[in-house]
């Protein structure tokens, strides 16, 4: 899905506009197609800056599936910020984590029975494009599933896939 209204493709379906049922709403901020977890929507044109704008500092944090086991090396690299071919990244804050309780992902990722996989909690406050998968594939461990876990003080827990709940700011 996009996480925007518009598909810019006639024909497309695949857009919030057939999930999200409120008027006068808009992303603040956006998830890739591959990606899963929480998308905040406004009607607030300040605080949808304030959230989507890197000079703001809003932090986003993320749970990644990565193949591979992360050592201190690849997870000390994050945390200082790794060069990608944009530029550095501001440092990170990672840490290995437990597989999360998630929901079932569909399509299901890719599974190999001979490369390990594992999870870290990843937190930025910058977007570049595609930015935690490019960062971690820079330390060798390709992101199999990314789910944004929480934006600035809103959290996905407690959540489903396709559900919402509204907040007063």
């Amino acid at each position: 899905m996009l996480s925007q209204f518009s598909g810019g493709k006639e024909g497309v379906q695949d857009t919030l506009a057939h999930l999200v049922d409120v008027p006068a709403v808009y992303p603040a901020g956006r998830l890739d197609k591959d990606s899963e977890g929480l998308l905040l929507l406004t009607d607030d044109g300040r605080l949808q800056s304030r959230i989507a704008e890197p000079r703001y500092k809003t932090e986003k944090t993320y749970l990644a599936q990565v193949e591979g086991e992360p050592d201190t090396q690849a997870l000390e690299a994050l945390r200082r910020g790794v060069e990608l071919k944009d530029g550095m990244t501001k440092p990170a804050k990672v840490e290995r984590i437990d597989p999360p309780d998630l929901w079932e992902r569909d399509p299901p990722i890719r599974f190999r029975k001979n490369v390990a996989d594992s999870w870290i909690s990843l937190s930025i406050s910058e977007g570049k494009n595609r930015q935690v998968r490019r960062m971690t594939a820079a330390v060798d461990l390709p992101t199999l599933r990314l789910v944004r876990w929480s934006v600035g003080e809103w959290s996905v827990d407690g959540l489903a896939p396709g559900e919402w709940r509204e907040i007063k700011v």
